[in-house]
Formats: structure tokens, C-alpha cells, sequence
């Protein structure tokens, strides 16, 4: 019989753990910036290909930047490759914002569209730009915060992560104190509510769709940059699904940033389960079963987090004023 015992030690539990939090960050700004574009009334089934394209954003943004920086400037590369995926994804989002908002098409066939339009669009340009190079970029350093990363197990777990991993937190603060403490929440969340009401209140329900969903766009790109920066690659179809993790996860937090986190934490912990085991090979168990677990754990979010009532009143809606 083999021996399981490291399944179980904490060497390997601290770093199941902080690999479980490094692949949580880029599903949870995509997830984020679907909360913020639903709680604006519109429905963005599209993060797939945001993600997408805001990872080949990241790529590209980084890898031109390594080429003609000077030395001391390499340290930026990563920041410039953060900024074109924003870019690259507000890009994707302002197409799905014309379609849904200004022409009203139905918005499940336009976020569909856009998860295809990003598949094709980024695998024909990453073709086209590096061909059958082995293109890498260099990513941020793993940052250990002086005294707290020497902690045993809780160090390697929370303190020993990159700059992405803490600039996350702040942003989930910042976005829970923007949703819900602030004139511009206050009318994303009426405008995705009571249209009219907003309306007759003097708020520009379209414009505010507009900002909703360009601003949630621009986090689902952050979090594939995220995801290309991390890992210092790009291959077709890098995001692997976690787009439509990132829409899923949204109806499992109620349409709520902490919530949100706590739940791309639990999908992280599930994937890096599913690596860290296979390269266990445990022989009981067949490696596909590993393969499925995140997504098996997609499906059953979805059947235990269904909660009708807390979804925004006019989501999928159009505003037609009358």
C-alpha cells in the first residue's frame, strides 16, 4: 500500500494552501468585475474572452516592454503588461456594451459572441506575433513581509506572495466601499434595480451601464493579465474555463466582493489540489478525477447558490426610456 502521509503534512497543506490563493486572484477581479457590471443591469456572459484578451494584453504589453526598456526599467515590464490587459479587456467590453446597451440585443447571444470573438481573436494574433517562439515574460517577485512571512505554516500561507496577491485585498475593500458607500454605487446599483426610478432621479441609466460595464470589463482583463504574469506564458486558451468560474462565482456571493473572494479562494484551493495531486500520482485515484474537481465544484456552486431574490431587478433588462 503507498503511503498518503504527505497528503496530510504541513509542508504540503501550506503550500496546497498559498497555491490555492495565487490561483484564486485573477478569478476573483473577473468575478469582481462581473458583480459590478450586474449590479448595473446588464448580464456579461463574455468573461471568458475578456479574460482572453486581457491575458494576451498582458503578454504582449509585457514581453514588447522587456524588449525596449533599459535594465533598470525591466522591473516595470509587469505593470505595463497589467495595463494593456486592462485596456485589451475595456476594449472587449465596450463591444459587448454597444450590443447590449445601445442596439439591445439579447445579452446571453452577446456574451456568447464575445467569449468566441476573444478564442478566435487572441489565438489568430498570438500566431501571428510569435509563431512557434518560446516566448516567456518575467513576472512580479514573491514578496515575504519581514517577521510575519517566518511564521510556521501561517508565513507560507499568507505572507509569501507577490504583489498581486496583496494588491487584491486592497481592491476588494476599495470596491465594497464603491458599491455600497458611495453616489457612483448607489447608482450602479439603482440603475440595475429600478431603471426608472434612477432615471426620474436624474441619473443616466445608460451611461451608467456604460461605466458598469466598461469598469467590470477592465477587472475581468486584470484578472487574465493577472493569470499571464503569473505564470510568464501565453497559450491558446489559457484561461481554461476560469471565465465562466467567474460568472458562476458571482451567483454563488450574491452579488457580494467579500463573498466573491472567499469563493475564488475555494475554487483556487480546488486547482491547486488538482495539480499538487497529480503530481502525487496516487495511483487509487484516476488523475481525471483531479482534472474535474474544479469545475464539479462549478456545478454544484450553481445548484447551492441560486438565490433569485438577490440578483438585481433589471439584470439582462434594457432601459428604454420613455
Amino acid at each position: 500500500m503507498e503511503d498518503y502521509s504527505n497528503l496530510l503534512s504541513l509542508t504540503f497543506l501550506a503550500a496546497l494552501f498559498a497555491s490555492g490563493i495565487r490561483l484564486a486572484i485573477p478569478i476573483f477581479y473577473a468575478a469582481l468585475g462581473e458583480i459590478i457590471t450586474e449590479r448595473g443591469g446588464v448580464l456579461n456572459l463574455g468573461i471568458e474572452g475578456i479574460m482572453l484578451a486581457g491575458a494576451l494584453g498582458g503578454f504582449m504589453g509585457a514581453y514588447y516592454f522587456e524588449q525596449v526598456a533599459s535594465a533598470e526599467l525591466l522591473w516595470l515590464a509587469p505593470w505595463a503588461g497589467l495595463a494593456a490587459g486592462i485596456i485589451a479587456g475595456m476594449a472587449l467590453g465596450l463591444i459587448m456594451a454597444v450590443l447590449a446597451i445601445t442596439l439591445r440585443t439579447d445579452q446571453v447571444v452577446a456574451g456568447i459572441t464575445l467569449v468566441f470573438l476573444g478564442q478566435a481573436m487572441t489565438t489568430y494574433i498570438f500566431r501571428q506575433q510569435f509563431g512557434e517562439l518560446n516566448a516567456r515574460i518575467t513576472g512580479f517577485q514573491e514578496l515575504n513581509i519581514p517577521f510575519f512571512s517566518d511564521i510556521p505554516f501561517f508565513g507560507k500561507v499568507l505572507f509569501s506572495h507577490d504583489i498581486l496577491t496583496y494588491l487584491s485585498i486592497i481592491i476588494l475593500f476599495i470596491s465594497g466601499y464603491f458599491l455600497f458607500r458611495t453616489i457612483w454605487g448607489l447608482n450602479i446599483r439603482a440603475s440595475g434595480e429600478q431603471p426608472a426610478a434612477a432615471d426620474t432621479s436624474g441619473v443616466n441609466v445608460n451611461v451608467v451601464r456604460y461605466a458598469a460595464v466598461l469598469i467590470g470589463a477592465g477587472l475581468a482583463g486584470l484578472g487574465g493579465a493577472a493569470l499571464t504574469v503569473q505564470l510568464g506564458i501565453f497559450n491558446e486558451g489559457l484561461t481554461a474555463g476560469r471565465g465562466w468560474i467567474a460568472v458562476a462565482l458571482v451567483i454563488f456571493a450574491r452579488w457580494r466582493p467579500g463573498l466573491a473572494f472567499l469563493g475564488a479562494l475555494l475554487f483556487g484551493t480546488a486547482t491547486a489540489l488538482q495539480f499538487r495531486a497529480q503530481a502525487l500520482n496516487i495511483a487509487v485515484i484516476p488523475y481525471e478525477v483531479f482534472l474535474m474537481m474544479p469545475y464539479v465544484l462549478t456545478i454544484l456552486v450553481l445548484m447551492a447558490g441560486v438565490h433569485k431574490s438577490d440578483a438585481p431587478a433589471a439584470l439582462g433588462t434594457p432601459y428604454v426610456k420613455e
